[in-house]
């Protein structure tokens, strides 16, 4: 088994070649606005910088009226249709919808109810690794991060392909289903293999049980009695269908689109996908929100108190608490203004799961963090930004209720998000027809080459 302090380059030449990176790499902030560079792709007003066009999905959280942003609620399209849509009709017909989400996002049209059930059988019956690859690629090279070996493992997949660097309609479609079947089992085992090899707690590996939606699966393989309640299921299945797409300009998505412009194969693609989520900025955002809660829980004394919340977000603001950031983790996003449609349906429907798991304290606490912190902002830093919660203020407690480890809730947006990468892969493939290249302006002076004994 690798151990983590496995390096061996003394911390003194690292030290040494880092200072000296640090007096020959400093750019003047000065120098971005001098060449009009929209850093993070991002212009002046905020809006992002247009890069291509989709079919696929679309985030809309204001409008440009005369050059000035106005704010408007938030809405996600899939493929033209408004993701309220999709979760109110599988809530009103009783049914699971990541299924059928990632067949729209995939083929553009919704399935009917004969497609949709051979979709599912298709996603089931690719759900199993390839032989010994549980044994060889997980077992036999465990990691501490389910992220890392997520992708890894997506890499590894690559010689047990007999076809992999085909880059045709069809045999990316066949990959790219593959894909969203095999990275739950992926994450599952994964994680029982760190259980065991890390934190020293016996793994239990199970097969797949035929007739289970995706989310279902998940609750399955992950719990030792494999029991979980119908309500635990959809709350899950909710998440990953307003996981699975986010428009191809996101971080993730659009490293997709990046490397499979370079005419690359889909598990590398995709494997780069998965290392941008990881991120902190990113993916990794979950993770910041619920240590941050655990923090204000254990300094505010009365969770009912909106003074003493309200307090404690200024200390948290001021950097006087917490990581330092100044942030409140889970408030604010790049393009929703008013509200993140994501963020609305999870609190509505958490709150029935907060009753069932007796955490109706900790959703009211968290409910409270979303109101207060605006006008925190506002008193301790004088900001009037329009502010909203986003996906990630509610998605951790949530896993959290679904008794998911914290080390799975990145994990568990990838596996939805995998959809929405495939789809974004395809149509690059499929239509986008040239590398992506932006410009990048170089601005060091001219230097001469020195002999190395005159240096």
């Amino acid at each position: 088994m690798l151990q983590k302090d496995n390096c061996k380059i003394s911390s003194e030449f690292i030290n040494s070649i880092c200072e000296t990176f640090e007096e020959n790499n400093r750019i003047d902030p000065d120098v971005y606005s001098n060449f009009s560079v929209k850093r993070g792709l991002r212009n002046a007003d905020g809006t992002g910088v247009v890069a291509g066009v989709t079919l696929i999905g679309n985030v809309h959280g204001y409008l440009i009226n005369e050059g000035d942003v106005m704010p408007i609620p938030g809405e996600l399209i899939y493929r033209g249709i408004d993701i309220k849509d999709i979760v109110s009709a599988s809530i009103d017909e009783n049914r699971f919808a990541f299924e059928e989400v990632a067949y729209l996002l995939l083929i553009g049209k919704l399935p009917t109810r004969e497609q949709l059930a051979s979709f599912k059988q298709l996603l089931e019956d690719a759900r199993e690794l390839p032989e010994r690859f549980t044994e060889d690629v997980l077992i036999n090279q465990p990691s501490f991060n389910i992220m890392n070996k997520l992708q890894q493992s997506i890499l590894s997949l690559y010689p047990y392909d007999p076809n992999p660097d085909d880059c045709s309609l069809p045999n990316i479609m066949r990959q790219s289903l593959e894909l969203i079947a095999r990275f739950p089992t992926i994450i599952t085992r994964a994680y029982q293999v760190k259980k065991y090899y890390y934190d020293k707690v016996s793994m239990n590996l199970h097969y797949q049980k035929p007739g289970l939606s995706t989310a279902e699966s998940f609750l399955y393989a992950m719990r030792p009695d494999h029991q979980y309640t119908p309500l635990e299921a959809r709350i899950l299945d909710l998440a990953l269908v307003l996981h699975a797409e986010h428009g191809g300009g996101n971080n993730s998505a659009f490293t997709c689109r990046v490397l499979s412009s370079s005419g690359t194969d889909t598990y590398s693609a995709i494997s780069a996908a998965i290392g941008s989520l990881k991120g902190p900025k990113h993916g990794g955002a979950n993770i910041k929100v619920d240590n941050m809660f655990a923090t204000i829980k254990e300094n505010v004394k009365d969770w009912e108190d909106d003074e003493e919340i309200e307090a404690f977000l200024g200390k948290l603001i001021r950097k006087e608490a917490g990581d330092g950031s100044g942030l409140i983790y889970g408030m604010g996003h790049a393009i929703y203004t008013i509200s993140d449609p994501r963020a609305v349906m999870l609190r509505d429907h958490a709150a029935a799961l907060a009753k069932q798991k007796g955490m109706e304290a900790e959703f009211k606490l968290l409910n409270k963090i979303e109101q207060l912190t605006p006008a925190a902002f506002k008193k301790y830093k004088g900001s009037n930004k329009q502010m909203c919660a986003n996906v990630d203020l509610y998605s951790g407690l949530i896993y959290k209720m679904l008794e998911i480890p914290e080390e799975l809730y990145t994990p568990l947006f990838a596996m939805a998000r995998i959809a929405g990468w495939s789809a974004h892969r395809i149509e690059e493939v499929m239509t986008g027809g040239r590398i992506i290249r932006p410009a990048y302006k170089a601005v060091a002076k001219p230097g001469k080459y020195i002999p190395i004994d005159e240096r």
